[in-house]
């Protein structure tokens, strides 16, 4: 049976014992239905996990850790998505794939074309809700480190706020002739991958794109879904740079 794993946000040392958030515990005891003396993995975010023993008296539950364990399951190369905020839950789909295929970092684009628009509360609920995902599609898929989830942009926004080189820069385009596998190869060891909402991209925001000399790649004859060309494409990279 596989050892159950949890993010700390408290910082974890060596044969100490930690009294374990609220939350936490709640999901080890009550919904995983843990019991005193369960061997379980703690990891903080920072790379390396813990081995553990939980310890639970009364509605509390500690956990007494072991050593430092420096395990790592991160690409070699570092892979940015900004994904065009999609309608629904779809966004919910894209933060928990792109921490399974590897991702570190996604920000969501306000693009002019998205259907979903967020602002004041919803936005701030949102974010956290997606950032919770990011946190326990981690603890499901063996990463020791938590993909960031930015705050959403808007395109000049992200344009304006990046120091990246352009050239690492591919944003997905149909009607592009330049092919992502010769864009990817060409970048260095830290590229972002950026796809349009379900409306696709504006006029405007095609003219800022070439304005600043992002690349434009294309991805095959077919058409993909908002929710599916992002993770396609990060699978992809990280296939043809070997950062598997």
């Amino acid at each position: 049976m596989a050892i159950s794993r949890f993010y700390c946000a408290t910082p974890l040392l060596p044969n100490t014992s930690i009294e374990l958030p609220a939350a936490l515990a709640h999901h080890a005891v009550r919904v995983l239905r843990l019991k005193t003396g369960s061997d379980i993995i703690l990891f903080d975010g920072q790379g390396g996990q813990y081995t553990a023993t939980l310890e639970i008296t009364g509605k509390q539950a500690h956990a007494r850790l072991g050593g430092y364990e420096p395990v790592e399951a991160e690409l070699t190369g570092h892979i940015t998505l900004v994904q065009g905020i999609p309608s629904g839950d779809k966004m919910d789909w894209v933060v928990e794939k792109a921490v399974e295929l590897g991702a570190s970092r996604i920000v969501p684009l306000a693009a002019q074309r998205s259907v979903l628009q967020l602002s004041g509360e919803r936005l701030r609920k949102r974010l956290d809700h997606w950032r919770r995902i990011s946190q326990a599609a981690s603890e499901q898929c063996g990463r020791n480190r938590i993909m960031e989830v930015a705050s959403p942009l808007t395109l000049q926004q992200y344009i304006a706020a990046s120091d990246a080189d352009p050239a690492s820069i591919l944003f997905c385009h149909p009607g592009s002739s330049r092919k992502l596998a010769q864009a990817a190869l060409e970048a260095g060891n830290s590229l972002t991958l950026v796809v349009g909402p379900e409306g696709g991209w504006s006029d405007e925001e095609l003219a800022l794109m070439a304005k600043h000399q992002l690349t434009p790649v294309g991805f095959g004859a077919r058409v993909l879904r908002t929710e599916t060309a992002g993770l396609a494409l990060i699978a992809a990279v990280s296939t043809l740079r070997g950062w598997n």
